[in-house]
């Protein structure tokens, strides 16, 4: 009997329903314990994105359609790409500062699970954002969509890679002020000097060769091409790049979390 019941304790805590039942138990656990910041959270980055195009279409007197394009749907992009490089690495400071990140890591769960849940709550972030500063740009700036299929594959590369990069940074920094001094490093460049509001052109040849390694502007063009004319000349090059980067942050994540107990 005993026997019996081992084994029936062993097939339970592993599989793929198993992963699925943790990965559903973790993203409860995240959604519940900072419930209170979420929402604060998910307004900023609201805020921040259609602030950003209306804000800086006054500097126009006559703005251009492609113009328009660039920077309605670069605000966008940039909300769903802060969400990732931004503000999860805020999350995990402040659950650090709140005492919950080693229980968390704890949990007698697979740490993939653990990670997909830290995706996934910054899709609750960057999605709603993304979207409403869409619905905004379009308002102030009349855009012209023509959304495509590639436009789903896009948006989660793109924040899968964003959350991945920020969630390695943070992991490996037990220190929670320079986590959030990175992080606003993060969002000072991602802002001021990505070629996403605009053309990677318009910069000195020497940034635009740093940003066509980089991961961010490759996630704006992949992203703008699912929300205009969908795949272009050299967007596959852009995935490769993204996707590039999504491994390698992988990697990082399972070596950082991999050597926690």
């Amino acid at each position: 009997m005993t026997g019996a019941r081992v084994a029936v304790l062993g097939a339970v805590r592993s599989g793929p329903s198993y992963w699925f039942e943790s990965l559903g138990a973790m993203l409860r656990w995240y959604l519940t314990s900072m419930r209170l910041l979420l929402p604060v959270f998910v307004v900023v980055q609201m805020l921040i994105a259609s602030g950003f195009s209306v804000g800086i279409s006054f500097f126009f007197e006559e703005i251009t359609s492609e113009a328009a394009l660039f920077l309605g749907t670069g605000a966008s992009i940039i909300a769903l790409i802060l969400a990732g490089v931004v503000v999860a690495p805020q999350l995990i400071a402040s659950e650090k500062d709140a005492g919950t990140y080693d229980f968390s890591w704890s949990l007698p769960v697979p740490r993939s699970a653990n990670v997909t849940a830290w995706v996934m709550l910054n899709a609750v972030i960057g999605i709603p954002s993304m979207v409403v500063a869409l619905v905004i740009a379009d308002w102030r700036l009349d855009l012209d969509f023509s959304p495509s299929w590639t436009i789903a594959p896009a948006v989660v590369l793109a924040l899968t890679c964003g959350t991945l990069i920020g969630s390695a940074v943070a992991h490996a920094i037990d220190r929670t002020s320079i986590t959030q001094l990175i992080s606003q490093v993060f969002a000072f460049g991602i802002l001021g000097f990505t070629p996403i509001t605009y053309p990677i052109e318009n910069l000195p040849t020497w940034l635009e060769s740093v940003h066509r390694v980089l991961p961010f502007y490759h996630m704006g063009v992949i992203v703008r091409g699912g929300l205009t004319d969908g795949p272009g000349e050299g967007i596959w090059a852009s995935y490769g790049i993204v996707f590039g980067w999504t491994l390698a942050a992988a990697v990082a994540t399972a070596l950082v979390v991999g050597r926690r107990r």
